[in-house]
């Protein structure tokens, strides 16, 4: 396979998966919609952030511990559904939307809280690591070098690839959300529908097993 061939079929794969609607792009418009455009851009931050930690641990061979031990799987992802199970329910008992970001210290506060909610949100999914685990190698080329720098470029590569795509859906739904939130009463409904996503996400990770 020619430089040329090997590059068009990674990129055009990383691509397709980046556009793919996926637990972390329900996430980041979930945050979207019930806090504006601002949380949406640091929750994608913080979801690439935790992202990238899989894919050091999928370049330094730890994370296949996650697709050969059924306990190390189950603990991790009960741990992030418990997670995802709390944003959710907190979600639909809120009442309203309330701005997460904001001037000064405390806007600086909340929006490290974004942050570091998104980013745990994806360390705490084990199918993130089974995913760099089973796309990653297959691009790697041993006469290229070490396993371990090609593969954390090439998972870096998909991470980078998938800020603006995300970003860009981020302002999309903030054209929308801005328009909802401005109606008390639907901006709670859509506290409620946001709190499901996050619960139905849960769900979804309590069935998976590491041999999806």
């Amino acid at each position: 396979m020619t430089d040329y061939s090997y590059w068009a079929l990674f990129l055009s794969a990383a691509f397709i998966i980046n556009i793919s609607p996926g637990p972390d792009i329900l996430y980041i418009l979930s945050q979207t919609f019930s806090y504006g455009r601002k949380t949406g851009f640091i929750s994608s931050l913080g979801v690439c952030t935790g992202a990238l930690f899989h894919v050091t641990l999928v370049a330094f061979g730890l994370s296949a511990i996650l697709s050969t031990s059924v306990l190390v799987f189950t603990v991790i992802k009960y741990i992030g559904a418990a997670y995802l199970f709390y944003l959710g329910v907190k979600a639909i008992l809120s009442k309203g939307t309330v701005e997460v970001s904001g001037e000064g210290e405390k806007g600086e506060l909340k929006a490290l809280h974004a942050f570091r909610q998104g980013m745990l949100v994806d360390i705490l999914n084990p199918k993130v690591a089974l995913f760099f685990i089973a796309f990653i190698p297959q691009f790697v080329r041993p006469e290229h070098g070490s396993f371990t720098e090609q593969t954390f470029m090439l998972g870096t590569m998909v991470i980078l690839m998938a800020i603006p795509i995300e970003w860009t859906i981020v302002l999309l739904a903030d054209k929308t959300a801005s328009f909802i939130n401005a109606k008390p009463a639907v901006s709670a409904l859509l506290d409620k529908i946001t709190g499901s996503i996050l619960v139905g996400l849960g769900l979804n990770l309590v069935l998976s097993s590491n041999r999806d």
